[in-house]
């Protein structure tokens, strides 16, 4: 049997509001417990450089200085973060480091998330493995949604079929059928078409608790426009860029502010309802900060036909979620065991992604050599 290891995973998601960091005790496959997790937002500043960088990201350098410096800035976010969870529980194994993606383009083959591993490990004293989502898409598969294996961790006594939506940035959805099976993909925008445009129209980051869209009218000719997008007309699994329908926004233009939240969230839902499931999923639970909004919650019980819960609802921590899955991949990735699934990003059925970096660990742990064998 393999050893639990007690792994930090962190988390910065495209709403680029800052930093989750979470504690989880597993082996890659079981999950022994969890422990404390943190939220350390950006300032405003660092969210608005890192804003830009995500905005110029296909014309950008490696080099160029802007991004180093925004980079190295989320880096020491990051390592904040790790911080303030050991100074409650010293003893650590291994990091689990999103990023923060800037880029995603699987078709093109790219996927690019920023942020310094080396810094981070070295720093903190601490085994990191990043880099999640590159072998995937090199192989030809999508390279998210990457939670489901977590979900389906969380889910081993839930009979199908059943449907877990994380709303953040961009929507994915993790569907686990009868016999186990596990299919998923990004069903379109979520949080971030609402945060741009309330940031726009309210100089607030959000719709807070909907109540921008709650006192618009939907254009519906609008919602059906977006819909015609060729995305939707993909099979799964298939992904999205957090700027995949950046032009949405230019549509409701003309809008009141009001009425342009109402159709962006009903340009969200309707996204969902018309996601090809290979069954009628007979419950959906959401997390990622959309579960807050209830102009979102409401419209997705309406059009699903199925009952719509929080996660929490299901004695999971809606807020850590993220965080506590890339410290779920990390042990996967430490172990070898897959990331990628024909059924859930595209790719091929046992392959294993993420690179470990343990700079400046003297000695290196012995669970590196024995489960990974490599350390940059």
């Amino acid at each position: 049997m393999k050893p639990m290891l007690t792994v930090i995973g962190l988390m910065s998601g495209t709403s680029l509001d800052g930093v989750d960091a979470a504690i989880i005790h597993t082996d890659g496959e079981r999950i022994a417990g969890f422990g404390p997790d943190i939220s350390l937002p950006y300032t405003a500043a660092l969210r608005q450089r890192a804003r830009g960088i995500l905005d110029h990201a296909p014309t950008l350098s490696p080099d160029d200085p802007e991004l180093k410096a925004v980079e190295h800035a989320i880096t020491r976010h990051h390592i904040d973060a790790v911080r303030q969870l050991q100074a409650l529980v010293p003893d650590i194994d291994l990091i689990g480091f999103h990023g923060q993606t800037i880029l995603h383009a699987p078709q093109r083959r790219q996927t690019w998330q920023i942020g310094d591993a080396g810094l981070l490990s070295r720093a903190t004293g601490v085994a990191v493995i990043h880099d999640f989502r590159s072998a995937d898409v090199a192989a030809g598969g999508e390279g998210a949604p990457l939670v489901p294996w977590f979900h389906a961790a969380l889910l081993h006594d839930v009979p199908g079929p059943v449907a877990v939506l994380n709303i953040g940035g961009v929507a994915n959805v993790t569907f686990i059928d009868a016999d186990n099976t596990i299919h998923a993909c990004d069903t379109g925008p979520g949080n971030a078409l609402l945060d741009d445009w309330a940031m726009r129209h309210t100089g607030t980051a959000c719709d807070v608790d909907g109540g921008l869209a709650r006192t618009g009218t939907v254009n519906r000719d609008i919602v059906e426009q977006l819909l015609a997008d060729p995305y939707f007309a993909r099979p799964a699994p298939k992904s999205l860029d957090r700027q995949s329908f950046a032009t949405a926004l230019d549509r409701v233009a003309a809008c009141t502010p009001a009425d342009g939240a109402a159709t962006l969230a009903a340009f969200t839902i309707e996204a969902v309802r018309r996601t090809p499931l290979p069954a009628r999923p007979a419950r959906w639970y959401v997390c990622g900060g959309g579960r807050h909004n209830p102009v979102l919650m409401q419209g997705l019980q309406a059009a699903l036909g199925a009952p719509v819960e929080a996660v929490d609802r299901l004695g999971w921590n809606g807020d850590a979620l993220e965080a506590q899955c890339f410290g779920f991949l990390a042990a996967r990735s430490a172990r070898g065991l897959p990331l990628s699934a024909p059924t859930i990003t595209g790719g091929p059925n046992g392959l294993s992604g993420g690179r470990l970096t343990c700079a400046g660990l003297m000695p290196v742990p012995p669970w590196i050599h024995a489960t990974s064998g490599r350390c940059s």
